[in-house]
C-alpha cells in the first residue's frame, strides 16, 4: 500500500496514516484517535486563554475515556449533561471538577449529582431549583451545592440567525427567560423566603448562557460581552456576589475546510480585554467539538464503485450508522484517500471514472451518504482506503448503531 494523496497528507497525521495502512480489511471501519495531537491542541487552546478563564470540556462531544484522560492536563474540568455522563466521566477522570447541565434532570439524576459533589450546577428551570432544594432538605441535609442560573438571553436582532445551531435568543427548551431568572435570584437571595433555611448550602455563584454553536471568534466575543454585561447588572440589582459567568461553547468548526480553525489567540485576547472591563467574575468556556473533532478519523475501505444515471457512487464499509454527523448537519465529511495498489481478483477493478463520486455507506436508505459528488474521489478504486477527517466529535456516540445490525467499528487510540 502506498500513500500518494495530498489531501490525506494535509488532513491526517503520520501516526494515523501508518496505523490505518497496517490494518487488515476486516479491522475496518475504525475510529482512530491521535491522542498526542489532541493533547497538543488542547494545550495550545489553554495557552491562548487568560488565567481567569476556566476551560471545561463538554463531554457530550466525545465521551471516550481515553480522550477524557488525555485532556486532563489541559482542562480545568468537564461539563456533563446526564446522570449517565456524570457516572462515566467521574469513573474516567476521578476527582476532576464537574459541571452538571442540561434540561429535564430527573430526581434520580439530581440526587446522584449531589452525591457526586459536582463543582457547578447549571439550573435550567424554577422546578429544577425546587427539586434540588427538596433533595438538600429531605435527602441530603449535610450536602451543599453551588449553582449558576442558565439564562436564555436575547442578544440582538439577527445575531444568531446564521449560526449552525441556536440554543438561545429565541424560544427554546433551554434555560430561563430573563424575568424567570430574576425570580430565581430572588428565591436564592431572600433570607426570609422559602430557600432561606438553605443559605450557605445552596449558593448562587453566577450565570450560564450557552446560546449557539458555530460562532467564529469575533461573534463569540460579541455574545460573551452581552452575557457578562447582563450578568453584572443582574448581580448589582439583587446585591449578590457574581463569582462566575459561563459563556458556554459552540466555537465554530468548519467541515468544508479542515485547515480553518477557530481563532483561539484572538478569542483569548478579547476575553482578556473583557475581563479587564469586568474585574470581578471568573469566566468559563465549555468547548466540545472544537477540542476533539480534529484529532479523530473514521477509516474505512471502498467495497464497490458503481455508475447510476451517469454518476459514480463509491460504497464503503460502514456509513452513517457509525458517523452520523454529515447526515444530521447536511454537510460533506472531508476525507483523504490511502490508495491500495494490490488487486488479487481476476475481474476488472471498479473505479471512479467521472472525476467525482458520492461516498455512501451500506445502509438501505439514500440518506446514508458521507460526501456527495466529491472531486477528491477522482480515481478512487474498490479496496482503496478512505480516511474521513474531523471525526473526533459527534461520531459514534450520536449514531444509530443497530440499524441493519452491521458490525461495530474498531476504536484505536494512538499515543496513550
Amino acid at each position: 500500500m502506498t500513500d500518494h494523496t495530498a489531501t490525506a497528507d494535509s488532513w491526517t497525521t503520520d501516526a494515523v496514516r501508518r496505523h490505518v495502512a497496517g490494518l487488515a480489511p476486516d479491522a475496518l471501519p475504525a475510529f482512530v484517535h491521535d491522542l498526542a495531537a489532541l493533547r497538543a491542541h488542547a494545550a495550545a487552546v489553554r495557552a491562548a486563554l487568560p488565567e481567569r478563564v476556566e476551560l471545561y470540556y463538554a463531554a457530550k462531544a466525545n465521551p471516550d475515556a481515553p480522550l477524557l484522560t488525555a485532556l486532563r492536563g489541559a482542562v480545568d474540568g468537564y461539563e456533563v449533561s446526564s446522570g449517565g455522563e456524570l457516572a462515566h466521566v467521574r469513573a474516567a477522570v476521578p476527582g476532576a471538577p464537574l459541571a452538571f447541565g442540561g434540561p429535564g434532570k430527573t430526581p434520580a439524576e439530581i440526587l446522584a449529582a449531589v452525591d457526586a459533589g459536582v463543582h457547578r450546577w447549571h439550573v435550567e428551570s424554577e422546578q429544577e431549583l425546587h427539586r434540588l432544594t427538596a433533595v438538600l432538605t429531605d435527602q441530603r441535609p449535610e450536602a451543599s451545592v453551588d449553582v449558576l442560573l442558565r439564562v436564555n438571553l436575547p442578544v440582538g436582532a439577527g445575531a444568531l440567525d446564521t449560526v449552525a445551531l441556536a440554543m438561545g435568543g429565541r424560544p427554546t427548551p433551554f434555560g430561563l427567560d430573563p424575568d424567570r431568572a430574576e425570580a430565581c435570584v430572588r428565591l436564592l437571595t431572600d433570607p426570609l423566603g422559602p430557600f432561606g433555611p438553605l443559605r450557605g448550602r445552596l449558593r448562587l455563584r453566577g450565570v450560564h448562557a450557552h446560546l449557539a454553536s458555530g460562532l467564529a471568534a469575533a461573534e463569540h466575543l460579541a455574545v460573551a460581552e452581552q452575557v457578562v454585561g447582563w450578568a453584572v447588572r443582574l448581580a448589582e440589582r439583587h446585591g449578590f456576589a457574581l463569582d462566575e459567568v459561563n459563556v458556554g461553547g459552540g466555537m465554530a468548526v468548519d467541515y468544508a475546510d479542515p485547515a480553518a480553525r477557530f481563532d483561539w489567540t484572538a478569542f483569548g485576547k478579547g476575553l482578556a480585554e473583557l475581563l479587564d472591563r469586568h474585574p470581578g467574575p471568573v469566566l468559563r468556556i465549555e468547548p466540545g467539538r472544537a477540542l476533539t473533532a480534529y484529532c479523530g478519523w473514521y477509516a474505512t475501505e471502498v467495497l464497490d464503485v458503481k455508475r447510476s444515471h451517469g454518476e459514480d457512487f463509491a460504497v464503503l464499509r460502514g456509513g452513517t450508522h457509525h458517523l452520523r454527523t454529515p447526515a444530521t448537519r447536511g454537510h460533506d465529511q472531508p476525507f483523504g484517500v490511502l490508495p491500495v495498489d494490490a488487486w488479487p481478483h481476476p475481474w476488472p477493478r471498479p473505479a471512479v471514472t467521472t472525476g467525482r463520486a458520492t461516498l455512501a455507506g451500506q445502509l438501505c436508505t439514500p440518506k446514508d451518504v458521507l460526501a456527495r459528488a466529491a472531486g477528491a474521489a477522482a480515481g478512487l478504486r474498490t479496496a482503496d482506503r478512505v480516511l474521513f477527517a474531523m471525526a473526533g466529535a459527534y461520531g459514534w456516540n450520536i449514531s444509530h448503531h443497530d440499524f441493519l445490525m452491521h458490525p461495530r467499528p474498531g476504536f484505536h487510540y494512538l499515543g496513550e
